[in-house]
C-alpha cells in the first residue's frame, strides 16, 4: 500500500508540473520563444494601424482624398496607355526605358488607390481607354482623345518627340493634382503617395526636357 501511495503522489506531481508548463508557454510565448499579445496579432493579420504612415489623420479620409484617388487613377491609366505605345512606336532606347519606368511605377499606384476607394465604399472609376471618350476635362495635363489618336499614328523619331512633349504636360498636371492633395487631403497614405508623385514626376520632367533639348 505504501509503495502504491508513493507512485500515485509522483504521478500527480508530474501531471501538475506539465499543466503549469503549458500555462506558462501559452502566456509567455510560442515554441520559438516569441511573445504575443492581442495588439500585435491584430496588426499582423489585419489592416495597418491608423497613423502608421507617420502622418496626421492617417486613420480617416475626406472628400479631397476621394477625389485625388478617383482622378489620379484615370490620370495614371492614361500615362500607362501612352507608355505602352512606346514599346512598338518609339525609336529611342532612352524613351522606351523611360516609358517602362513610368508604367512600372504607376500600375501599382493604380492598384493601391483602387484599394482605398473600395475600402471607403466608393466606386473605382471605369477604365475609359479605347472608348473614344475625352477624359481630359477637369484634370490638368490629361490628353484629349485627339492627342491620343495623333500619338497612336506617330512612329520613330516623330513619336519620341510627341511622346516626350505630351508626357511632360501630363506629369506637370499630376504634380499639380498631388500638390492639391497635400494641401487639402487628410488620409496619411494618400498624402504620402502625393509626395512620391511630386518627387518622381518632377525628376522625370527634368529628364524629358533634357531629352527634348538633345532632339
Amino acid at each position: 500500500m505504501t509503495a502504491s501511495r508513493g507512485f500515485l503522489r509522483r504521478a500527480a506531481l508530474t501531471v501538475a508540473a506539465g499543466a503549469a508548463a503549458l500555462v506558462l508557454t501559452a502566456c509567455g510565448g510560442d515554441s520559438d520563444g516569441n511573445s504575443h499579445d492581442m495588439g500585435s496579432m491584430a496588426s499582423e493579420s489585419g489592416s495597418p494601424k491608423a497613423g502608421s504612415s507617420g502622418k496626421p489623420g492617417a486613420g480617416g479620409h475626406n472628400k479631397a482624398d476621394v477625389g485625388f484617388a478617383e482622378e489620379m487613377i484615370q490620370h495614371h491609366r492614361q500615362a500607362v496607355d501612352m507608355a505602352e505605345l512606346a514599346d512598338s512606336r518609339a525609336a529611342s532606347p532612352e524613351v522606351k526605358e523611360l516609358a517602362t519606368k513610368i508604367k512600372g511605377a504607376q500600375d501599382p499606384e493604380i492598384e493601391t488607390m483602387s484599394g482605398w476607394l473600395t475600402a471607403w465604399g466608393e466606386k473605382v472609376p471605369e477604365d475609359m481607354a479605347g472608348m473614344g471618350h475625352d477624359m481630359g476635362s477637369g484634370m490638368p495635363g490629361m490628353m484629349s482623345a485627339d492627342d491620343m489618336a495623333d500619338l497612336e499614328k506617330a512612329s520613330g523619331a516623330a513619336f519620341d518627340e510627341k511622346f516626350l512633349k505630351l508626357m511632360v504636360e501630363h506629369h506637370e498636371g499630376a504634380v499639380e493634382m498631388a500638390e492639391t492633395e497635400k494641401t487639402e487631403g487628410k488620409y496619411g497614405p494618400a498624402i504620402d503617395l502625393a509626395e512620391v508623385v511630386i518627387t518622381a514626376q518632377t525628376a522625370e520632367i527634368e529628364q524629358m526636357n533634357k531629352m527634348l533639348d538633345k532632339a
